[in-house]
């Protein structure tokens, strides 16, 4: 890739992000796969695993901090569940995605001809690494205020709709010990067009509706679904 092409994908990203690098360099090892650095090793610098060690834990460290001061002052418990959570390759990747952080990751030939571009755990990587480019750039205030920014929506989210919490797994210990029956999940109704579409889906326990909700995942609704369904179990004791 030449230099021309390099200060592209940087600009590119920097406008995604909302953050102007000062060293250029630190970026573009941000988007350096090891696949890439393996066959250019006279014109690339360094390959990102470096800076996705460090960004893990730079992300870690703002998003427990956020969690601490929020206004709902969990217990240490949930604050790990939700940490656990939003801290994950899952969740990572979904923000590269956003990003359209893959157009930009320099790739090996073998990986680009093997989707590596869409691959969630590079994607994931590449997102740390970024974030630990940041940190090392502008220093840590600044590397809060671009996570937030990328993951503040997605953690008041998770929080809201207790997506951090595994309801579900909790229900079906719930039914196994209570009655030897795992819980069923219907969907009663789809609703909007493809790309807004709501599910409206109900958890049943013996025939008996125990839990209903709707999301905008089916894996969403069923979530709500079982959480509601727990808090009317536990009503009944």
């Amino acid at each position: 890739m030449s230099r021309k092409d390099t200060s592209q994908v940087t600009r590119i990203v920097e406008q995604r992000l909302g953050y102007d690098f000062t060293d250029k360099q630190l970026l573009l090892e941000a988007l350096t796969h090891k696949s890439y650095y393996h066959e250019n090793k006279e014109g690339a610098v360094h390959h990102n695993e470096r800076l996705e060690f460090l960004g893990d834990s730079v992300i870690g460290l703002v998003v427990v901090e956020y969690l601490f001061r929020h206004k709902a002052s969990y217990a240490e418990s949930v604050l790990a569940k939700i940490k656990s959570y939003i801290v994950s390759e899952p969740v990572f990747s979904e923000i590269a995605g956003l990003l359209s952080l893959g157009e930009c990751i320099l790739l090996g030939k073998g990986e680009r001809s093997t989707g590596g571009r869409t691959k969630k755990s590079i994607l994931a990587d590449a997102l740390e690494a970024v974030m630990g480019a940041v940190y090392l750039d502008g220093g840590f205030e600044r590397a809060r205020e671009v996570i937030l920014g990328l993951f503040g929506s997605r953690i008041e989210t998770a929080i809201t709709s207790g997506q951090f919490f595994d309801y579900k797994t909790e229900l079906q210990e719930r039914t196994q010990m209570s009655c030897g029956k795992l819980p069923e999940y219907r969907t009663i109704s789809q609703s909007g067009e493809e790309h807004q579409r709501v599910f409206t889906v109900g958890v049943y326990l013996n025939g008996e509706l125990l839990g209903i909700s709707s999301g905008r995942k089916k894996k969403e609704a069923e979530t709500l679904a079982a959480k509601e369904a727990l808090e009317r179990l536990q009503g009944q004791r």
